[in-house]
């Protein structure tokens, strides 16, 4: 029961670092009905940004603070301006090509650029261990986790409790409603790029010093990321947090009880077991299609 617990814990932080780029996609997908396959990218440029103030000595929260505005520029604004709005007027298709380029693009990039060597990066959290009722939690784990959720209960707050964010809302909601009661709709569209931008560099800071910066670091965060937000409700932003979570633990355990070879394998079976008995999503609503 002791490992149960401890794999338990360990999988929720993980879990919680799939949430944050799981709730990147249900935001953009309910504010602008955009998919972004290089989700996963989006997470590994800012860990080689803060890579690169780090080596010029820029201490580790100047870095994160620094990349995190530069994410806002790159990943949000050039994103949009550059590609999401000349290619919305034609439908869903030519964003996820595009996208899915972007992603091929960054990683080829990145390791073109830079280096294709895996690069170190300091420990967020202290190095210890703690002993909580006959369980071994590390203090990376409760670090990442208590982070990531402060990180998700803040967006879900500001979404829900401010002026812009229920903006945002009524703009996901509904575009052209939004605009006939006087909210500017492409600023509150760019809000959301925006906090994707730093969801996915919180991520990147979370993620990067256990599995240190790679240029291919995000192809499976993205994809496990894209698989929870489905799980939880691709239309649910709290779904996102519940599907991060669950693939997160599940992992775990099935790499101690099963085999390390499934752990990249979990998601996707949960994904298939989800979509067949709840297409929408274990949080999300369905929505009526016009024909």
């Amino acid at each position: 029961m002791t490992d149960f617990l401890q794999l338990f814990f360990s999988g929720l932080a993980t879990g919680s670092i799939y949430a944050l780029a799981a709730l990147g996609f249900t935001l953009l997908w309910q504010a602008s009905g955009t998919i972004n396959f290089a989700q996963g990218e989006f997470v590994m440029l800012p860990a080689f940004m803060m890579v690169l103030l780090l080596g010029g000595g820029v201490p580790l929260f100047g870095a994160f603070v620094i990349s995190c505005v530069l994410s806002i520029v790159l990943l949000g604004w050039v994103f949009k301006r550059g590609l999401v709005d000349p290619l919305f007027k034609y439908g869903m298709m030519p964003i996820v090509v595009a996208t899915i380029g972007l992603s091929i693009a960054m990683r080829n990039g990145v390791r073109a650029g830079y280096s294709a060597e895996p690069q170190p990066f300091p420990q967020v959290f202290p190095d210890e261990v703690y002993n909580l009722w006959g369980v071994t939690v590390s203090a990376g784990d409760i670090g990442t986790f208590v982070f990531a959720m402060l990180l998700v209960w803040v967006t879900q707050a500001f979404l829900g409790k401010t002026v812009t964010g229920r903006a945002m809302q009524a703009v996901a909601q509904n575009t052209e409603s939004a605009a006939v009661l006087g909210i500017n709709v492409p600023r509150m569209i760019f809000y959301t790029f925006a906090i994707n931008a730093v969801l996915a560099a919180a991520a990147a800071l979370l993620v990067t010093p256990t599995y240190l910066a790679k240029f291919d670091m995000g192809e499976s965060l993205g994809t496990k990321a894209f698989f929870a937000a489905i799980i939880g409700g691709f239309n649910n932003s709290r779904g996102a947090l519940l599907g991060g979570l669950i693939v997160g633990v599940c992992e775990n355990l099935a790499a101690a009880y099963i085999s390390p070879a499934y752990k990249d394998a979990v998601a996707l079976i949960i994904f298939m077991v989800v979509i067949l008995f709840k297409p929408q999503g274990l949080l999300g609503r369905k929505e009526e299609r016009k024909v």
